[in-house]
């Protein structure tokens, strides 16, 4: 007998999503190295605009909550623009969907389903944007339905990395396959305070973006 259910309803913390898929937060520092060791430098045109970015989201936020479509427009668009997420040879696919098939021996199966946001690059690099209503919950809530994405990759020898914001957050994960199923997660960051936190967070997408090139 087969059951579907949504991935929404089916994966809802990181115990559920580490006991459906086997998977386990590894404990080797050197495994998303991505996010912190050798991320390349931005110049002064690249910050000034990332300096635009922040502004325009704060100006917007000083009227309440914004909508997930306007955190896109305002954030996550231009974010992946400046990696050059857009540019080959990346490919994007808006509101992908994505299904799992979970077959275990001598139980039934099931066909978890759902849609993801953006999705990057031959299923390597996936993207959550979680509405602005929602920044009273951390991102971290997100990141078991992200995992559960991630394990749809179809090229289970290579990693895959997330990035999942909602737009006062921002945060990566990578997960792994190989072995024994494993992924981390790197700090958050905020376009919120003073000191411009954009500018880690492209360094990191273009860190990513030289990961899933090879």
């Amino acid at each position: 007998m087969v059951q579907q259910r949504a991935i929404t309803d089916a994966i809802k913390t990181l115990a559920d999503v580490e006991n459906r898929f086997h998977l386990r937060r590894t404990e080797d520092e050197q495994f998303f190295t991505e996010w912190y060791e050798d991320l390349p430098e931005i110049n002064d045109v690249e910050q000034e605009s990332l300096d635009l970015i922040r502004r325009r989201y704060l100006y917007h936020l000083t009227d309440g909550h914004l909508t997930e479509g306007t955190v896109t427009l305002l954030l996550g668009s231009p974010l992946l623009e400046k990696a050059n997420f857009y540019d080959p040879p990346f490919k994007m696919r808006g509101e992908a969907s994505v299904e799992i098939v979970l077959d275990e021996e001598d139980k039934e199966i099931e066909t978890l389903r759902g849609r993801i946001d953006i999705l990057v690059v031959q299923n390597r690099f996936w993207v959550t944007l979680l509405e602005s209503k929602r920044t009273t919950i951390s991102v971290m809530s997100a990141i078991p339905q992200t995992l559960a994405y991630m394990m749809a990759n179809p090229q289970s020898d290579k990693a895959v990395f997330g990035m999942v914001t909602n737009g006062n957050e921002i945060m990566f994960v990578k997960a792994s396959q190989q072995g024994t199923p494993q992924y981390d997660v790197s700090d958050i960051f905020s376009p919120v305070p003073l000191r411009n936190r954009l500018y880690d967070v492209l360094r990191i997408l273009k860190r990513i973006g030289q990961a899933i090139e090879t």
